[in-house]
């Protein structure tokens, strides 16, 4: 090209320079690295005395109810303490380590006893109250407050009142626990612009003022149109297949978008087998070239599809899930084949205390969930459709109440409606939900960063399918690398799956 000779390439590489140098700058001064991060901090700190009438009860309001706690002693000490996600990434409650016992954190006091907690959670956050309320709830031993595995987006936090024996200093209040992927740390109320300068405001601004300068110099000498960014392409895409997939190629979709102007990416799945289907017809109607859509399969897609080109995902894991009326969160691999062959018809045969009948929640045929779950832990497949409304038996020969539903969430709502139902999900969607609990199988529980060293069975690799292999310019192949390689790996991390571009990945997926 005209334009490249000595005298622009050395202004190029000077712009160049001082654009690292000014993001160097404001990444080291403003921005902190991307981890998992619990903050907390202590809000109030004060000591109590003691009066003679009623007002002297220390009150606290939650949502319009009023919560007395006890009279305080002589010697009592109010405190309260902010505990918040500051991060921008999602924690879950399978992020807390494992600990000696089932709480995720223990906050404790120096040797002053706990008389009394109480916790506020900002009205509309009921997931947050959930984890609070669930078993194994907040409380309190001795000297230790006893906090549940709360699960916080960006930006949520809770705060919790604690009553003490005695005066303690702020810095003898401290966090026990752990946090894969992160931290916990004591933070403080502040803005990035009170963050001390580590550099000054004058060679700051001369900093920015000299890499603007030199930019508008290049663009003067390189009068080039600016090129799209780096790995987008416009117009629209399909994405079908896995429900259990779904919620993950959702948050893709939506972050593809952003960072790629005039790319609309559309996510309609119904089903791995169903997804599979649909894009078959679709390259079948298409004479040349590969149509704009993407299939993602728990699983290998079956037989009889040569067309289709595959490229793997990440690993993801599935759960069993039981109506909490039944007392069991652990069933064994013949106890599964048994109910799902008819052999256990009433969970009293594993639990004689319970006489509840057992109602067997299943996805349709086109569900990769459910094929995931006949070949890895059933070993076989799942009994014939016996009852239409989950509830009543259509086939007097059957031997157990079994249904089908459409999708993930279709099952989840019936087992936590019907008592008795056992049903089968992707391991983040069974979380947080009320009325059901997991199931471990063989004492093995579904944990992401135990995928590889654990023996569970219920997991399976994603796949992404095309028609052939897509023009390396399209907006298919670029929303596929952004999926499997890119920005998408953040994504599905976050949501409880393993990327199979990770090294950890990389060797799991390769075992398949």
């Amino acid at each position: 090209m005209e334009w490249i000779t000595a005298e622009n390439v050395i202004a190029l590489g000077t712009a160049l320079l001082g654009v690292l140098v000014s993001v160097a700058v404001v990444w080291i001064d403003r921005i902190s690295p991307q981890r998992k991060r619990l903050g907390y901090r202590v809000q109030l700190n004060t000591p109590l005395h003691r009066e003679e009438d009623r007002d002297s009860e220390v009150m606290t309001v939650r949502e319009g109810q009023v919560v007395g706690m006890a009279p305080p002693a002589n010697e009592s000490t109010l405190v309260l303490l902010r505990i918040e996600n500051d991060r921008d990434l999602d924690i879950s409650s399978e992020d807390y380590g494992a600990a000696a016992h089932p709480h995720g954190l223990r906050i404790t006091f120096g040797e002053r006893n706990v008389e009394g907690v109480v916790a506020t959670v900002p009205a509309g956050w009921v997931s947050v109250r959930d984890d609070l309320e669930r078993t194994p709830r907040l409380g309190r031993d001795g000297s230790a407050v006893l906090v549940p595995k709360v699960a916080l987006e960006r930006g949520q936090y809770f705060k919790l009142l604690v009553q003490l024996s005695g005066r303690v200093a702020d810095k003898d209040i401290k966090i026990e626990g752990t946090l894969q992927g992160g931290s916990i740390w004591r933070n403080r109320s502040t803005t990035p612009d009170e963050k001390a300068a580590r550099f000054s405001p004058t060679a700051r601004n001369v900093t920015v003022i000299l890499t603007a300068c030199v930019m508008v110099l290049a663009s003067i000498i390189v009068r080039e149109q600016t090129p799209p960014p780096i790995g987008c392409a416009e117009g629209s895409l399909t994405v079908t297949g896995s429900t259990a997939f779904a919620p993950v190629l959702r948050k893709v979709a939506e972050a593809y978008e952003k960072d790629c102007e005039g790319s609309t990416v559309v996510v309609d799945a119904h089903g791995s087998t169903s997804g599979i289907r649909e894009l078959a017809a679709a390259g079948a109607k298409t004479p040349k070239g590969s149509p704009a859509v993407i299939a993602l399969s728990d699983g290998r897609r079956p037989g009889g599809y040569p067309q289709l080109r595959e490229s793997m995902v990440a690993v993801s894991l599935f759960t069993l899930v039981l109506n909490d009326g039944i007392p069991v969160d652990d069933l064994t691999l013949d106890q599964i084949r048994r109910l799902y062959r008819g052999d256990i018809t009433n969970w009293n045969a594993l639990v004689p205390s319970v006489d509840q009948p057992v109602l067997l929640v299943s996805r349709d045929a086109n569900s990769g969930t459910r094929e995931v779950f006949q070949r890895r832990v059933l070993g076989r497949n799942e009994p014939a459709n016996s009852s239409r409304d989950c509830e009543n038996l259509d086939d007097p020969e059957a031997e157990v109440i079994r249904c089908e539903l459409d999708s993930t969430e279709q099952v989840l709502s019936t087992v936590a409606r019907l008592p008795g139902a056992i049903g089968y999900t992707e391991l983040r969607s069974g979380s947080g939900l009320k009325g059901l609990h997991r199931v471990a199988v063989d004492g093995r529980r579904a944990v992401l960063d135990e995928i590889g060293e654990s023996s569970y069975p219920y997991r399976e690799i994603e796949y992404a399918y095309t028609w052939g292999d897509p023009p390396a310019d399209s907006l298919t192949s670029s929303f596929l690398t952004y999926l499997s390689r890119g920005s998408g790996q953040d994504v599905i991390r976050t949501h409880g799956h393993l990327p199979c571009a990770t090294p950890k990945g990389l060797r799991i997926c390769g075992d398949g």
